[in-house]
């Protein structure tokens, strides 16, 4: 059985007992620690629950395999993915969050592991907060799950070289066509968190009311 023990983790408490929970995964190379900062701008008062990424690519922390640079090894994202919702399920229980108001957030790896989170994992999350997200099972066309009633958030750059825009659109279709509503934020730049597109989500976010 899955406990919180099986993820290197931080959990901050709520101080607001109106907030969500934010989930928060790292982009590649970060740790448990990176996306705190953004957790307090994207809804302050929040729990925060961020989890380390298990694998190892030298040296650097990611959530899951790749082949090379922006080929994922969709196996092992399915697998870990998994291994991810089971860790926060049992978060759930160890910490007394409420399982209807999580919302995930992550930045590109994080993001696109959040992505397949929603995707694969649905009703999991109630919403989700994504920088530099693309399609994440590249190639493999996701479950017609129902995703009715799932709020998401995505920010992309239009001149992103590692996410393209065209997959964050590609990412923004699969979640409609399943029921989620999206809003879609496209900035001028590249493979970044933007600030301004930070505060349109935490706009989004208080008026979305998850």
């Amino acid at each position: 059985m899955t406990t919180t023990d099986d993820f290197v983790h931080v959990f901050v408490p709520a101080t607001d007992p109106g907030a969500p929970t934010l989930l928060l995964l790292h982009g590649t190379g970060a740790d448990e620690r990176d996306l705190l900062p953004l957790g307090r701008a994207l809804a302050p008062g929040a729990a925060l629950l961020s989890p380390r990424g298990k694998v190892d690519e030298n040296g650097m922390n990611r959530w899951f395999r790749r082949v090379r640079e922006g080929v994922f090894d969709v196996d092992d994202l399915v697998r870990r993915t998994g291994e991810l919702a089971a860790f926060v399920t049992a978060a759930v229980r160890t910490y007394g969050l409420d399982p209807e108001r999580i919302v995930v957030s992550g930045f590109s790896n994080g993001a696109n592991t959040g992505a397949a989170l929603v995707l694969l994992h649905p009703h999991l999350v109630r919403g989700a907060v994504l920088f530099a997200a693309g399609a994440p099972l590249q190639g493999r066309e996701p479950d017609l799950v129902d995703l009715s009633g799932t709020e998401v958030f995505l920010g992309s750059g239009e001149v992103d070289p590692i996410t393209t825009v065209d997959q964050a659109r590609l990412l923004a279709s699969q979640l409609r066509e399943r029921g989620a509503r999206v809003r879609s934020c496209e900035h001028p730049g590249g493979h970044q968190v933007d600030p301004g597109v930070v505060e349109q989500a935490r706009s989004w976010l208080e008026q979305a009311r998850l």
